[in-house]
């Protein structure tokens, strides 16, 4: 509660007896230029969420943009009083994104899919979605127009327990509107942000960062353009993420176990961090939380993959590592050199290979990481994801949603870039079929790439 009274004694520093007076006064305080910022990352938002469709690279491209450029100028520029009014701003921009259809992602219509079948009692896991539209198995909500919008309809669905407990919420609550069941989800991710916004907030004042280090993610266009805008369940596992870490600096293992347990369950990539948490929990409370954590996580997830049917949730993280590639970094680089040598896409080998080096890469890294204190504990795990990132053979954009997080607890800002820079992995949905171009994603990589050992080699100078 101290981080919100601190961010209220920035909109109102003197108490006043009337507090119509007292918003008058902070709301004179903003400068024209913040309102005009304000105003363009408004505009910008709107275009973004109601103005393009996914095909439309140059439009995007432009609302990306001019929005990352207000942004990152007020990011590094505003004051530590002002935190307040911007946060303000963040929530404002994520609510003009309320009504809207998802533009930029069409994951959502499997949200509609699985949900509907959970809201009739039946696990989006038992089988493929082209089995309800064959006679004697059709169900009520599941046409034929929703199947057609599917991108994965040929695969087992991968969305784990928390990400389909809403799905089924949204259906039971809008059974036959869909834009009803993305206004649910919307709700739920913009509750989650609200979290993220507000344990950011106290994480930074809690290890001795300046509090407008939250605005590296509440403004970030990325972040809400695809937690927010596109409905990705990053927004939920950040959230609970940073929920287990602050109650993890505050002692209370239990809490922390069950919130990471629902960051897992939201996306399973939290796992990759497990590991940091043993010496930070010393090696005698550490295995509590590890079994706390994953008690918890099994029982979330036995009532939609008992039995058989875990069979499919495994089918589809194995086929995630041997089919499917976008916008990769490594990957490519290894594909092209294996392709030289055979001819043919090596991806059912290179992917698990790579997935394997990640996980080993971590495992050394939290081995060598002999720190003990939580605050350091975000930059170990933004390490972590970006290793993971490196190699792994699909980056979307909202990937990197969950680096912005943790870029905002640390002095890095190569995460940052990387958020601006991953706009241009949308270039290939302007073709039909999607094909990407692969110098675009050179410069992508080498752009980052070059700011990372840029960032890397100042910081260690100046060490």
């Amino acid at each position: 509660m101290q981080a919100i009274s601190t961010i209220e004694s920035y909109l109102c520093p003197m108490q006043q007896s009337n507090p119509y007076q007292a918003v008058r006064r902070a709301l004179r305080r903003v400068k024209l230029w913040q309102w005009l910022a304000a105003a363009v990352m408004a505009a910008c938002t709107w275009g973004l969420g109601y103005g393009v469709a996914q095909s439309d690279f140059g439009r995007i491209l432009a609302f990306y943009a001019l929005f990352f450029l207000v942004y990152a100028g007020v990011a590094t520029l505003g004051h530590r009083e002002r935190v307040g009014f911007w946060l303000v701003v963040a929530v404002v921009l994520r609510l003009l994104l309320l009504p809207a259809v998802p533009a930029l992602s069409d994951d959502v219509w499997r949200f509609l899919w699985d949900g509907r079948l959970l809201a009739q009692g039946i696990s989006p896991f038992a089988h493929l979605p082209a089995w309800y539209l064959e006679p004697g198995h059709e169900l009520p909500g599941l046409t034929a127009e929703l199947y057609g919008r599917l991108n994965s309809p040929a695969w087992f669905t991968i969305y784990p327990p928390v990400a389909q407990w809403v799905f089924a919420l949204s259906a039971w609550l809008s059974p036959n509107d869909a834009l009803g069941s993305i206004v649910v989800l919307r709700l739920f991710l913009l509750a989650c942000e609200l979290g993220t916004l507000w344990l950011l907030y106290a994480l930074c004042r809690h290890f001795g960062l300046a509090p407008r280090q939250v605005l590296w993610y509440a403004l970030n266009p990325l972040v809400i353009v695809e937690i927010t805008g596109n409905l990705h369940f990053e927004g939920a596992m950040i959230c609970f993420a940073l929920l287990s870490l602050w109650l993890a600096v505050q002692q209370r293992l239990w809490a922390s176990a069950a919130a990471m347990s629902l960051s897992v369950a939201s996306k399973l990539l939290p796992l990759m961090w497990w590991p940091f948490f043993i010496r930070r929990w010393r090696w005698r409370r550490a295995p509590a939380w590890f079994a706390a954590s994953a008690l918890l996580i099994a029982l979330l997830f036995a009532p939609l993959v008992w039995g058989p049917l875990w069979a499919h949730f495994g089918e589809s993280l194995d086929l995630y590592f041997r089919k499917f590639e976008f916008n990769a970094g490594i990957y490519y680089l290894v594909r092209w050199l294996r392709y030289l040598q055979l001819g043919y896409n090596d991806i059912a080998r290179i992917g698990p290979a790579l997935a394997l080096a990640a996980g080993i890469g971590i495992l050394l890294m939290a081995w060598r990481d002999r720190r003990t204190d939580w605050a350091s504990l975000p930059q170990s795990m933004m390490w972590a994801l970006t290793w993971y990132l490196l190699l792994a053979t699909t980056v979307h954009p909202w990937y990197l949603t969950t680096l912005v997080a943790l870029a905002a607890l640390t002095p890095w800002r190569f995460p940052i870039a990387w958020s601006a820079l991953a706009v241009l992995s949308y270039h290939a949905y302007a073709a039909t079929p999607v094909q990407e171009k692969m110098w675009v994603v050179a410069l992508e990589y080498a752009l980052v790439s070059g700011w990372l050992l840029w960032e890397w080699r100042t910081r260690r100078r100046t060490a």
